[in-house]
Parts: C-alpha cells; structure tokens; sequence
C-alpha cells in the first residue's frame, strides 16, 4: 500500500515536471522567435532607413535626424492628446453617418415642399408680388412716401371709421342699389315731375339725409380747421 502512494506520488512528480519543462521550451521558443523577430526588424528597419535616405539624398532633401528624434519625442509625450484628436475624428465620423440620412432627407422634404408650393401658385403669387412692388417704387417718389408716413395715422383712422358695420352696411347698401339701377333705362322727367317726385317720403328722407350730412361736414371741416390753427399757433409759441 506505501508503495502504491509512493509510486502515485512520482507519477504526479513527472507529470509536474513534464509541464514545467513544456513551459520551459514554449518560453524558449518564444524567445527565440521574439529574438528572431527583432532580428528581421532591425535587418528591415535599417534596409527601410537606408533607403529613405538615399530617396531623399537623391530629391535633395537634407535629413535631420535629430529633428526627426525631437517630433518622435513630442509624439510620444503627447499620445494621450493624439488619442483623444483619433477619437474626436472617429466621434465626427459617426456624427455625419448619422446626419447625412436625416440630412438627405431633409433636402427632400425641402425639394417637395417648394414643388408644392409651386403647384399650388406661391411661386408665381410672390414673383407678381416683386412685380408690383416694382410698379410701385417706380409710379411713386420718395416724396410721396414721405407724405405717405406723415399721413399714415390719418389714413388708418379713416379706414378704421370705414370698416365699421353700420359704414360697410352703408356702403354695402349704397353698392347694391347702384348695381340694381339701370344706366340705359333712365325715365326722363320734367321740372313739374320732378318737383312732384320731391314731395314724396322717399325723397324728403333723402333731401332730409343729404341736408344733415352737408351741415355735419361743414361743422368737421369747421372743427378741424380751428385745430389746425390752435395746433400752428401753439408751434410758433415753442
């Protein structure tokens, strides 16, 4: 029985030692093939320099090597910028795969858009837009827009009076009658007519109408003439 756990215990020796001594020739032939490596690399480091330096020496170009040491030297110190420049590049490189989708088809929406806008007669409307502003520049001078600015609140207080709705019913009903008359189909009358057609309501109300506007306008007329004069008189003051 002690013979048979001394016996067990050699096996487990040699085999302890047949993994050492595998170890041992696959670290040697790891050194050996590291050493013949470097070897090759030195033999074809200095082909590769040799011939860059006769490459060079033939385009006239003079080879410092210790300004060559000194760039080797400031990229080694700064590797961790060179890598952070390589991952910028690579982050911009994701950047614009990711964009140039969407981008494109962005320039599609635009190119559909404006194509609608076309069919529609936006286009078209705008261009005659330009062309009436041209009329517009050309018809008036500077002057005119001068007056324009000068009178501007007048004319928005008149075209606010203007859309009132007790004015655009008056205007509205004022069209409508114009629309229904007849121009070539006028009765003739004579004076006696047309002196009896005056004793009638509708006529008194108009005449009554006309009267009461043509007093109303003289008293405005009036009104802002004095305001005219107050307001020139208070200039010549200051």
């Amino acid at each position: 029985m002690a013979e048979q756990n001394i016996q067990h215990q050699i096996d487990v020796l040699n085999k302890k030692l047949d993994l050492i001594l595998e170890e041992i020739v696959a670290q040697k032939q790891s050194r050996e093939s590291m050493e013949d490596l470097v070897s090759d690399l030195s033999v074809i480091g200095k082909d590769a320099f040799r011939h860059t330096v006769n490459q060079l020496d033939k385009a006239g170009i003079d080879f410092d090597s210790e300004a060559l040491a000194g760039v080797l030297l400031k990229a080694a110190r700064n590797l961790g910028n060179i890598n952070e420049l390589l991952e910028t590049f690579e982050s911009a490189h994701d950047f614009i795969k990711d964009v140039t989708p969407i981008a494109h088809q962005l320039g599609l929406d635009a190119i559909n858009r404006m194509a609608e806008f076309e069919r529609k007669g936006y286009i078209d409307f705008i261009r005659e837009l330009g062309r009436a502003g041209d009329n517009i520049v050309s018809h008036f001078s500077a002057e005119d827009v001068k007056d324009l600015a000068d009178n501007i609140v007048s004319i928005l207080e008149t075209v606010k009076l203007i859309t009132q709705p007790e004015m655009m019913r008056a205007v509205n009903n004022a069209i409508t009658v114009y629309g229904s008359i007849e121009m070539d189909k006028f009765e003739e009358y004579s004076l006696w007519k047309a002196f009896r057609e005056m004793r009638s309501p509708e006529m008194k109300k108009g005449m009554g109408f006309m009267i009461n506007f043509l007093k109303n306008l003289a008293k405005q007329q009036e009104l802002q003439q004095s305001l005219n004069k107050n307001n020139t008189h208070t200039q010549k003051i200051n």
